[in-house]
């Protein structure tokens, strides 16, 4: 049973070790994380969890309200998987992902980077919601938290712009701030651990 329990164990971290890399080095990550989940947070750089359960609330808020709109903060090129060339460019970047979003999701895509604010929807950019962001300042900062309070502050300005009033939202934990592949990772790893149990018991047999 001793070795039993230790293969088991073996093959669900296995998988999930196998899973966790695969998601750092996609193509570009923010559009796997943004087809379930309502905000890509950067990977190298920490969120203070207050403030991102804060950021999730808003968003869900938004929702609510009828103003749907998912974020990414990008803090470096490394959040940009296999497109780093467009890091510093939130413009742009925002219409790739509205692009790479285009048959999962089809409203409102937000970008904060160091250098400012981009926004798409189903792949092209949302010209009456430029101005404002243009008039917010720039985060001007690659820490985590900070891009998150730039956020949210840019998601209430767009949210006014469309006559929609947010509520003030407190932090909380939440369940959606879990990343998906944390969750994608303990189903493959209970298939295998499945699997194994069942191929080791057809051996005994």
């Amino acid at each position: 049973m001793r070795r039993l329990a230790a293969i088991l164990g073996l093959v669900a971290i296995s998988h999930l070790a196998l899973l966790a890399g695969t998601a750092r080095a996609d193509g570009d990550p923010a559009s796997d994380y943004l087809i379930s989940q309502p905000v890509f947070l950067p990977f190298d750089t920490k969120v203070d969890k207050g403030t991102a359960d804060e950021l999730r609330s808003l968003l869900e808020a938004s929702k609510t309200k009828g103003f749907e709109i998912r974020v990414a903060l990008i803090s470096g090129k490394t959040d940009l998987g296999a497109v780093p060339i467009l890091y510093r460019k939130p413009e742009l970047y925002a219409r790739f992902l509205g692009q790479e979003l285009f048959y999962w999701y089809k409203q409102k895509v937000l970008v904060v980077m160091p250098n400012g604010y981009g926004i798409s929807q189903h792949g092209k950019a949302v010209a009456t919601d430029l101005p404002v962001l243009a008039r917010l300042p720039k985060p001007g900062t690659t820490d985590g938290t900070a891009l998150a309070n730039s956020a949210m502050r840019a998601v209430r300005a767009l949210a006014r712009k469309h006559d929609v009033t947010l509520p003030a939202v407190s932090a909380r934990s939440s369940s959606s701030g879990v990343r998906w592949y944390w969750i994608v990772g303990a189903v493959i790893a209970a298939a295998a651990i499945a699997g194994s149990v069942a191929y080791v018991w057809r051996g005994r047999r």
